[in-house]
């Protein structure tokens, strides 16, 4: 199998015993994702609301806006719009997520709940992780349950920061 795609250079498609869904219906998965907790990046460690949109931009493309509030819930909102791609022959589970041209990273859906109101996204590389939900707070007994998860995929829990989640008022 090609493990790269597009104009990355780096391995997009994860080693066969990574754990991904065997294959995610794209137009459930296209919604609002809360995200519940994280492995962050640098850039939203101080994370409040954040969300990220999934829409459909074509056959294999998932047009994606990111969107969270710097530092607390009166910070302010930073929005970022990368572009997924749909990697061919993954079930639709392994994207190639493009913040920068022509930069792509790896993006592997590693769980969807069978009612698509849960979902895990990790990166081989273990260095980022997100476990989202569609509604902005979820049961404790499916946070831990998503949190066993992650550590059996090879994340330390300890590592995983809770994203703090209140609905926006209208105007902000």
């Amino acid at each position: 199998m090609n493990r790269s795609f597009g104009f990355s250079a780096s391995s997009i498609v994860p080693r066969d015993d990574f754990p991904r869904a065997k294959l995610v219906d794209l137009n459930r998965y296209m919604r609002d994702w809360y995200v519940i907790a994280h492995k962050p990046p640098s850039i939203t460690r101080t994370a409040h609301n954040s969300v990220e949109r999934y829409r459909r931009g074509g056959d294999d493309r998932v047009d994606v806006t990111f969107t969270f509030r710097k530092g607390g819930f009166g910070g302010k909102q930073k929005t970022m719009r990368p572009t997924g791609y749909v990697v061919p022959d993954t079930g639709n589970a392994v994207w190639a997520m493009q913040f920068i041209w022509p930069i792509k990273m790896q993006f592997v859906i590693a769980y969807v709940s069978d009612d698509y109101r849960h979902t895990i996204v990790a990166r081989e590389r273990l260095d980022f992780v997100w476990i989202m939900s569609s509604e902005p707070s979820i049961e404790a007994t499916d946070y831990s349950r998503l949190v066993e998860r992650v550590a059996r995929i090879g994340y330390n829990p300890s590592h995983l920061r809770v994203v703090p989640q209140q609905k926006e008022r209208r105007g902000e």
